[in-house]
């Protein structure tokens, strides 16, 4: 049987991330690598920016050593899951992700359907969540072209922690400013950018724009509203809740948590992240989590005891 494996995540930041900040670092003490960080990959195998290990080895490479007594007996290659943490100082440009037959025909890679949990909040943020109702393909073609007449057909939503969004391929969507949050998603790195609200580096430089695959693979009618958690136990080591069930992944949540039993699924191995200080304990070893920490929970893995406040669980859907 395998251990919990604590993982070191890699980072998006700078150029990469321009409206990124520092909250991961003040918020969840993260060693983040400069004031403009946007993303830190919790759980990665995209190439050149994977998460590793305590060793150094990359995700890829443990999948290599341990096959499918990490990964579980139904579990497809390539990895299907990328999950991050992510500070939005400032708001995400407007985006538009495809799907699986999209993204396999033209990238050779999976679709990105990917699910936000908001974690902390500045007052009164808001998420661009869909568009208004009667947006024609039409009528953002033009708008796009414009640039700016294009904010006149988003749909702002102001959101709250706790929060739980599911944004299905085809959305149009954004982070807005003043916003901390959880995100899982298929393992893509495939962004459709729409609209960048008139953003410059400091040469003066926009980012591309990809209108026209936008346009192909968006889905005029998404709006997309919180998810309900249902109950799955209640008991005195803790509560264990289901956020999300869809066709790519599961998010579960787990609050007070007191030697909870949380077990190995040989059919699939999953990702816990810890929202406070948390303890995993199993025969006579344990590791400790802090707050914004993630473990890979092996499918061929030990039986845990589950003890801290809070914790985001996520599997991948089985083949």
């Amino acid at each position: 049987m395998l251990q919990p494996i604590v993982l070191i995540p890699a980072w998006r930041h700078g150029e990469m991330t321009p409206w990124g900040g520092e909250a991961l670092k003040t918020h969840f003490g993260k060693d983040a690598p400069g004031p403009r960080t946007g993303e830190s990959l919790e759980l990665s195998s995209i190439p050149g920016l994977e998460s590793r290990d305590a060793q150094g080895r990359t995700l890829s490479e443990l999948i290599a050593l341990y096959g499918q007594a990490l990964t579980g007996t139904r579990v497809g290659s390539p990895f299907p899951l990328l999950l991050k943490l992510i500070d939005a100082r400032e708001q995400l440009s407007v985006q538009v992700h495809p799907g699986d037959g999209y993204a396999q025909l033209h990238h050779g890679k999976l679709g990105k359907n990917e699910a936000w949990v908001v974690l902390q909040t500045a007052p009164g943020a808001q998420m661009i969540l869909g568009l208004r109702k009667g947006t024609t393909k039409d009528a953002l073609r033009a708008a796009s072209l414009k640039g700016r007449e294009v904010e006149g057909l988003l749909r702002s939503v102001e959101v709250h922690p706790g929060d739980v969004f599911y944004i299905p391929e085809g959305t149009v969507h954004a982070i807005g400013a003043g916003i901390v949050l959880y995100e899982v998603q298929q393992s893509s790195d495939i962004t459709y950018r729409l609209y960048d609200w008139g953003r410059v580096d400091k040469h003066g430089r926009s980012r591309q724009l990809h209108l026209e695959d936008s346009l192909a693979v968006v889905n005029l009618a998404a709006q997309p509203v919180p998810a309900q958690a249902s109950v799955i136990s209640q008991r005195e080591d803790g509560l264990h809740e289901r956020l999300l069930d869809t066709p790519f992944f599961c998010l579960d949540r787990l609050s007070g948590c007191d030697e909870f039993a949380c077990l190995p699924d040989p059919a699939r191995c999953s990702v816990l992240t810890a929202l406070s200080p948390m303890t995993l304990a199993w025969e006579a070893q344990s590791l400790q989590l802090s707050a914004g920490q993630s473990a890979l929970l092996p499918a061929m893995g030990y039986p845990l005891r589950l003890s801290g406040k809070s914790a985001l669980i996520a599997f991948p859907a089985t083949d």
